[in-house]
C-alpha cells in the first residue's frame, strides 16, 4: 500500500529557521517611526525584547532555534504531511494533493510555532506579562499556551465579533490561565474612544492590536506579542515548509503549486517561503513553482489593496510598514474566517507579491465553506474557516488538472482544525452565511486616509 501519511522523527525537527530576506531580490523597506524616519531599535524596544528585534531586522539566512523551544516543539512536531487520496478520488483528478496538517498542535493550529519562541525570548528578557490581540482565537490560544509553558501572565484582546462567535476558543485561553477581553474594551484609551463612538463596534484586528500595544507600552513589566505580519513571526513559521521539504524528499516528490491562506501572511509564508528558497538557489525542481496566497474577497488586501506605508493597527501606535493595505481604519465585515480579517499584510509577503514572485487569489465565503465540507467528507478532518480558503484554491487547481489531464503535485497548508468553529458551519448549513464583495468605493475611502509621507 502506498504511503499517504509521511512522518518524521522528533530528531528531524529543523535546528534553524529560514529567513527569506537573505534571498529576496528587493529587500523589504524599513519600518518607519512617527517622524517618517526608519524606526530605531530603541523605539521598537518599548514593546519587544532584544532577541526578537534582532530577528525582525536580520538578513541572515539561517537563525538557530533555541533548544528550549525545540523541546516544546516536540509536543507536536514534526507535523504530518498527508496525501489527500480520498479527495483526489472524489474530484476525479490526476493531480496529487498533499496537505501539511498543523492542527495537531495543543492549540489546534500553526500559531504555536511562533508563540513558543516569542514567550521564550520574553522570559529570557525578564518580562513578566504579555499582551496580544486575536481574531479567530487561534493566536490568543497559542500565546496563552506558550505563556503557561514559561510562567508568563497573558492578557488577550479578542476581536468582539469573534469573542461572541467562538466562546470555546476563549475558554481555551482561560484554561491556560490567560485573561480575555472583547475588543474594543473599556480597559484602554483606544477602546473607550471607539465604544463612545459606537457601542456596537464589532472590532477588528487593527483595533485589538492598538489596545494590546497601548497597554504593553505603558508597563515596564509587559511586552507585546503578535501572531502574524512581522518578519520574526514569518521566520518562526518557516518550520512548516522546512519539514514539508524533508517529507517530500522521503517520497521522491516535489510540489508544482504551494497554497496557503493569507490574512497577515504567516501561514502562507510558513509553507511557501522554504520552497521559494529552492527557486532562489536555482534548484531545477522549483523552476516553475507557483506559490499562491489565498484571501477572502471581503478583505482583499493583496488583490485590491495599495502597496504603501501604513500603520499595522487602527490607532497609529505601531511603526509604519510598507505593505499591501486596505487602510488602517478599514473595517472588514464580520466573516467567520476571523483570522483573515486584517487590513494589511506581511511586508515580506507584500514585497514578493509586488515583485511578481508569488500569486494572490481572493475567494468568496460560501465557496470556502463548500470546499471545507467537501474536504471533511473525503478526508475526515473538519478544517478551520481560514484553512478552507487554501482548500478552495487547491480543489480548483486540481479540477483544472482534471480538465487538462495534467498530473501536478499540489501542496496546501491545513493551518488548523475547525472544532471550535462549528457555529460557523452551523450558519453555513442553515443558509445564513452570505458572500460579501467589499465595495471598491469603500476601499478607496479607507485608502484615502493612508499616512502622508514627505
Amino acid at each position: 500500500m502506498e504511503a499517504t501519511r509521511i512522518l518524521l522523527e522528533a530528531s528531524d525537527i529543523p535546528t534553524h529557521w529560514y529567513n527569506i530576506v537573505a534571498d529576496m531580490p528587493n529587500p523589504p523597506a524599513p519600518p518607519l517611526g512617527p517622524d517618517g524616519k526608519p524606526a530605531t531599535p530603541e523605539q521598537m524596544g518599548a514593546i519587544f525584547p532584544g532577541a526578537i528585534l534582532e530577528q525582525e531586522m536580520s538578513a541572515q539566512r539561517w537563525i538557530e532555534i533555541p533548544q528550549e523551544v525545540r523541546e516544546i516543539y516536540r509536543l507536536w512536531r514534526p507535523s504530518p504531511l498527508v496525501r489527500a487520496v480520498r479527495l483526489e478520488q472524489a474530484l476525479g483528478t490526476p493531480a496529487k494533493i498533499f496537505f501539511k496538517y498543523e492542527g495537531v498542535s495543543p492549540a489546534g493550529s500553526h500559531k504555536p510555532n511562533s508563540a513558543v519562541p516569542q514567550a521564550f525570548y520574553n522570559k529570557q528578557a525578564g518580562i513578566k506579562r504579555l499582551t496580544t490581540e486575536t481574531g479567530a482565537g487561534q493566536w490568543g490560544s497559542s500565546i496563552s499556551f506558550a505563556g503557561q509553558m514559561f510562567g508568563l501572565d497573558v492578557r488577550v484582546y479578542m476581536v468582539k465579533v469573534s469573542y461572541e462567535q467562538k466562546p470555546y476558543r476563549r475558554l481555551m485561553m482561560q484554561t491556560w490561565g490567560a485573561e480575555v477581553y472583547p475588543s474594543p474594551s473599556p480597559l484602554t484609551e483606544t477602546g473607550r474612544r471607539l465604544l463612545a463612538e459606537n457601542p456596537d463596534n464589532e472590532g477588528s484586528l487593527g483595533i485589538a492590536i492598538s489596545e494590546a500595544v497601548e497597554e504593553a507600552a505603558s508597563r515596564a513589566d509587559t511586552n507585546y506579542t503578535l501572531g502574524s505580519v512581522l518578519n520574526h513571526v514569518v521566520l518562526h513559521q518557516s518550520i512548516i515548509g522546512l519539514e514539508a521539504k524533508k517529507q517530500f524528499d522521503k517520497v521522491g516528490l516535489y510540489p508544482d503549486v504551494v497554497i496557503g491562506p493569507c490574512g497577515g501572511g504567516s501561514s502562507f509564508a510558513g509553507i511557501a517561503f522554504p520552497f521559494l528558497a529552492d527557486k532562489a538557489s536555482g534548484d531545477k525542481r522549483a523552476a516553475h513553482l507557483r506559490c499562491i496566497a489565498v484571501e477572502p474577497s471581503s478583505c482583499p488586501t493583496l488583490t485590491k489593496g495599495q502597496f504603501a506605508y501604513d500603520f499595522g493597527d487602527a490607532s497609529g501606535f505601531t511603526p509604519l510598514m510598507k505593505m499591501y493595505t486596505l487602510g488602517h481604519d478599514f473595517m472588514p465585515p464580520g466573516i467567520h474566517a476571523g483570522g483573515l480579517r486584517y487590513h494589511g499584510d506581511s511586508p515580506l509577503v507584500s514585497q514578493l507579491f509586488h515583485d511578481g514572485l508569488i500569486e494572490a487569489l481572493a475567494v468568496p465565503q460560501l465557496a470556502t465553506f463548500e470546499a471545507g465540507v467537501q474536504f471533511a467528507r473525503a478526508e475526515g478532518i473538519i478544517p478551520a474557516p481560514e484553512s478552507c480558503h487554501a482548500i478552495r484554491a487547491a480543489i480548483d487547481e486540481a479540477l483544472r488538472c482534471k480538465a487538462t489531464g495534467e498530473s501536478k503535485t499540489i501542496l496546501f497548508n491545513l493551518t488548523g482544525h475547525g472544532h471550535f468553529d462549528m457555529s460557523s458551519y452551523e450558519r453555513y448549513f442553515a443558509g445564513k452565511l452570505e458572500n460579501y464583495e467589499y465595495p471598491a468605493e469603500a476601499v478607496a475611502a479607507s485608502l484615502a486616509h493612508l499616512p502622508k509621507l514627505g
